[in-house]
């Protein structure tokens, strides 16, 4: 918020408490009106609508009660002039010193400009990626890796504390996929004749983890091809119809991939977890590396694995609560009493706990830790989750609106006219690592933001390495980099930039473009508190574009510096310092929003 705007609020709040001593307005009358500021300086520099927000229950005409507002506002040095505009609109200008006490705040405040401490006190847990340890991170995981950090980023920025955590699913059926892939690549290395299974992982990257394996223990964990075969269902085969589809015409694919588990497991016994933390560790430490360097950092890796104990003490509360039952030698919890589609099983009929189950012990745990609000960052295929998490949570005594699940779409990646596949367990599929090396990082985390999480992207690599005004991320950059050239230039010709002439001379700044700047600038605290507590953070991305768009075209139609040669005279040296003073403003809170989106401010391009 500006530091304008609490002055109008706390004026129309006193004109509210007059309205109601004067019985115009109910004693218990709740304002519910804005304030926001104008698009179009003609209409002033904020707008309020209380006016029309009372006027039903003032039972006045809009423009009547607004009139009566107006009259009753208190007077302030900071307010020129107040009109009433439209319906019933009252419109605040400000005086010229208030709307240049922006660029004071923003050389106070530096890097700290725009930020709050509004919610202070208040912990926020940010669950974001949390993708399977078996590949790594595709270009679809880098849009959850990149918008995640961004609104844990935004909300610290307000004054959360904020914890990062990364969800190791370590613990399921697909990391037993992945060993007995290994398990699999080791034995075709030992020189059994194995038929690779369609449904385990087929990338290079699962022989790379076995060739270690086989270095330190040779042949002496090797069991025989037609014994891992033992009591398997046959694999699925495949034809391609007349349609040009590939169907099934026989066997089944998770049959088979799950009897060469069971086998695997049986087989080796302890050395089983050889394969299982191999795979684990090698994976879990290129998805560290791979998001340290897409400056991406967690404060938790939480295993899966350390719920495990949990998930029975969690179940026990649900069923001395009356929301599990039995059916068909499952165990089911009754999620349809809390809106969901159908009931849940938490348990099989085997024993085994459901996936399900885990979640409703990460999500006690987590609410357990004492945060105030939860977030989860999900694929969008996780939609259906969603109501049965926070129905479990309800069921067990818990707040569900603590709980906030945010949906990221797919993301879909362009070369040229080309559109390029992606699948985890064929290995065909572009990384984020490939992405990153590509376009850069800069521009990978822009653009995954740079849209709402719930809009489909259509990732452009051209436009992304581009170096033009249609690549919104490098004209942002270009801004901050043209202004630290200027400031360079002005060192290199022996010009001092003076801020206390800069300031003394601001009133020169008259140019509608210029009032233009200084209100967006003035606008980015707001900005960055809506993309904090919405989880918005393209409305920082819209922002810089705009305050970028705005400077470039300023700084094309304006001289800052003198013309190399002249001799500037005092009134062109005095608008200088004036200019400068503003260029090194916008430079800061470009700086700001850039950093907060975890990009570079670069001083050169």
């Amino acid at each position: 918020m500006s530091e304008q705007q609490p002055v109008i609020s706390q004026a129309l709040a006193l004109v509210v408490e007059s309205l109601k001593q004067q019985q115009i307005l109910p004693i218990d009358w709740v304002d519910n009106s804005t304030i926001s500021r104008t698009k179009d300086q003609a209409h002033g520099d904020f707008a309020s609508n209380l006016a029309m927000i009372a006027a039903k229950t003032a039972k006045k005409n809009p423009r009547e009660l607004a009139q009566t507002i107006v009259a009753m506002l208190p007077a302030s040095d900071m307010i020129s002039k107040v009109e009433i505009a439209g319906p019933g609109f009252i419109n605040f200008f400000l005086d010229d010193n208030a709307r240049f006490a922006i660029l004071d705040t923003i050389m106070e405040q530096k890097g700290d400009f725009g930020t709050s401490e509004e919610f202070a006190g208040q912990k926020i847990q940010v669950e974001f990626v949390s993708a399977n340890p078996t590949s790594s991170l595709h270009v679809g995981h880098g849009r959850g890796a990149a918008f995640g950090m961004s609104v844990a980023n935004l909300l610290e920025a307000v004054g959360y504390q904020v914890g990062r955590e990364y969800y190791v699913n370590d613990a399921g059926r697909q990391m037993d996929i992945l060993a007995t892939s290994t398990y699999l690549r080791y034995l075709e290395l030992c020189g059994e004749p194995i038929v690779f299974p369609t449904n385990a992982y087929q990338g290079d990257y699962v022989k790379d983890i076995a060739k270690p394996i086989k270095k330190q223990h040779g042949d002496s964990l090797k069991t025989a091809w037609e014994h891992m075969l033992l009591n398997v269902p046959a694999d699925a085969q495949y034809q391609i119809d007349a349609n040009g589809e590939k169907v099934c015409v026989s066997g089944d694919k998770e049959a088979h991939i799950d009897g060469l588990i069971a086998n695997a497991k049986a087989n080796l016994g302890d050395n089983y977890q050889i394969f299982h933390e191999a795979a684990l560790s090698t994976i879990l430490a290129d998805i560290q590396d791979d998001l340290a360097d897409f400056n991406v950092h967690f404060d938790q890796w939480f295993s899966e694995k350390s719920i495990q104990d949990a998930i029975v003490p969690a179940l026990e509360l649900l069923e001395q609560r009356g929301f599990l039952y039995q059916k068909d030698g499952n165990l089911w919890f009754k999620s349809t009493e809390f809106g969901d589609e159908k009931d849940r099983v938490v348990r099989r009929a085997n024993g085994q706990f459901t996936y399900f189950a885990s979640d409703i012990a990460y999500h006690k745990d987590k609410l357990d830790r004492g945060y105030d609000k939860i977030i989860d960052v999900w694929g969008s295929d996780h939609h259906g989750y969603i109501k049965r998490v926070k129905a479990a949570l309800t069921a067990m005594g818990y707040d569900a609106q603590r709980m906030d699940v945010i949906l990221v779409q797919f993301v879909t990646l362009w070369r040229g006219t080309e559109q390029i596949q992606m699948s985890s367990r064929s290995g065909q599929f572009v990384t984020l690592r490939e992405l990153r090396q590509e376009v850069g990082n800069d521009a990978a985390r822009f653009y995954y933001v740079a849209r709402k999480p719930e809009q489909h992207i259509d990732f452009d690599l051209e436009l992304a390495k581009s170096h033009t005004k249609d690549n919104a991320v490098y004209y942002i950059q270009y801004a901050h980099a043209r202004i630290c050239r200027v400031l360079e230039r002005t060192e290199e010709r022996g010009i001092k930039v003076d801020d206390k002439a800069g300031k003394a001379h601001q009133h020169l700044l008259t140019q509608p473009v210029e009032t233009d700047l200084l209100s967006l600038l003035a606008s980015y605290p707001e900005v960055l508190r809506r993309a904090a507590v919405n989880y918005e953070p393209h409305l920082l991305t819209n922002y810089l574009k705009d305050l970028a768009s705005l400077f470039h075209g300023w700084y094309n139609d304006n001289r800052i510096l003198p013309k190399d040669g002249e001799t500037p005279t005092q009134d062109e040296l005095d608008l200088m310092q004036a200019r400068l003073r503003l260029s090194k403003s916008v430079r800061q809170v470009i700086q700001n929003g850039l950093i907060l989106l975890g990009l570079t401010a670069p001083t050169s391009m």
